[in-house]
């Protein structure tokens, strides 16, 4: 089984864009990769759309760009032709269109050098941009609403991990990633976030979805009692290819 050929670009800027997840969805399903490419090569681009320029206007001209788009998604309008707009439009609900567009307005935080408001802040953060994409492809995967909260706490920490990989280069590009840099701050935050971790009960089909997270609640482990490698770069890749192997031969996802 092959999947569509509009699918192929989506697949192409994931590779290039988004390795990690890439190799999530080569290790899926066929039929699971034709939902998750476009979901994340979306990802791909929105994400990337606030780093491509310095000028903050052009950045958000392009965030908006992408509102728009999924503004016409959830109206059911005709939608702009695009590599990824189109296979898109045919995976998302209105209301996964709404909540997508959540996600592009979070990502106003990147384009600015202002810190985060506060905890709630930087939570909410974690959750629109993380964890609306995992909800929004567990749920295309066939997740059953009462397991929202338990994937996105799964999103949470992966999110984190990969926040904190990144708390070196954000730095360097001027901002204030962290309301705590300090080695109990980050200490603290990485056990808070893990604390929330429920494993989701979700069919084998949804579990793909949960993949970009392997391995993150044990790196936070390691963040928890060596905070320093926060600061350092050294934080670990927590999705290596063992754990991936394991969770497609077992279906189990070893967070």
């Amino acid at each position: 089984m092959t999947f569509p050929n509009q699918v192929v670009p989506c697949a192409r800027l994931v590779e290039q864009g988004d390795p990690d997840r890439f190799r999530t969805v080569m290790a899926a399903p066929v039929d699971a990769r034709a939902i998750l490419f476009p979901l994340y090569a979306l990802n791909v681009e929105v994400s990337r759309a606030p780093w491509v320029t310095q000028e903050a206007m052009i950045a958000e001209m392009r965030l908006q760009w992408w509102r728009d788009a999924l503004e016409e998604i959830a109206e059911g309008r005709d939608v702009r032709k695009h590599e990824v707009t189109t296979p898109v439009a045919t995976i998302l609900s209105p209301d996964a269109a709404r909540r997508l567009d959540e996600a592009v307005a979070a990502r106003r935080w990147d384009v600015y050098r202002e810190p985060f408001e506060d905890e709630a802040h930087f939570d909410r953060y974690l959750d629109q941009t993380a964890g609306h994409l995992m909800w929004t492809a567990a749920e295309a995967l066939g997740a059953p609403a009462d397991q929202e909260r338990a994937v996105r706490s799964v999103a949470a920490v992966g999110a984190l991990v990969a926040f904190l990989r990144a708390v070196p280069k954000l730095e360097e590009a001027g901002r204030i990633p962290l309301l705590d840099g300090t080695h109990e701050g980050v200490a603290a935050l990485a056990g808070r976030i893990r604390m929330r971790l429920t494993t989701p009960r979700v069919p084998a089909r949804a579990r793909v979805a949960l993949w970009p997270a392997l391995g993150s609640a044990q790196c936070l482990k390691q963040i928890m009692h060596a905070p320093a490698m926060v600061a350092n770069g050294t934080v670990p890749v927590p999705l290596v290819p063992w754990r991936l192997s394991v969770a497609a031969l077992t279906g189990r996802a070893m967070l």
